[in-house]
């Protein structure tokens, strides 16, 4: 069971990254620098690699948050919720602010991937205490 749940957390914190940057278009596009092509769309939105990426990488943060949640007896969905809020906000996001703030990047493009970075781990903590 514990390899379903992993694999429903990633695909629901990558489908909340679909939900929370098509939300946010705009605003990432301009505060992430993207190439854009003559429909004002991400001129890589038709490579799978990113997509691939993502997908992969929400299973492989489901799967570590799984085996943490397990160690620390996280059981129920508001400790769920909680924890994954906390990996996101406390673990993730200041590693995020961390390479954007040396590189330069604006506080927009921290606090739109920070934001994913915090909510997607929610979601996949929430759905890991589901099972």
């Amino acid at each position: 069971m514990e390899y379903v749940s992993v694999l429903v957390a990633g695909v629901a914190g990558f489908m909340f990254g679909a939900v929370w940057y098509t939300v946010l278009a705009e605003k990432w596009m301009a505060a992430s620098g993207v190439a854009v092509d003559e429909t004002r769309k991400p001129a890589n939105r038709s490579d799978p690699v990113p997509y691939i990426t993502s997908l992969i990488g929400g299973i492989l943060v489901a799967g570590m948050m799984r085996h943490t949640f397990e160690l620390s007896g996280i059981d129920t969905l508001g400790k769920g919720l909680l924890s994954g809020l906390g990996i996101g906000l406390f673990l993730v996001s200041p590693w995020i602010a961390t390479f954007y703030s040396f590189g330069g990047r604006s506080k927009q493009l921290i606090l739109i991937d920070g934001g994913y970075a915090t909510f997607g781990c929610a979601v996949i903590g929430t759905v890991l205490t589901l099972f």
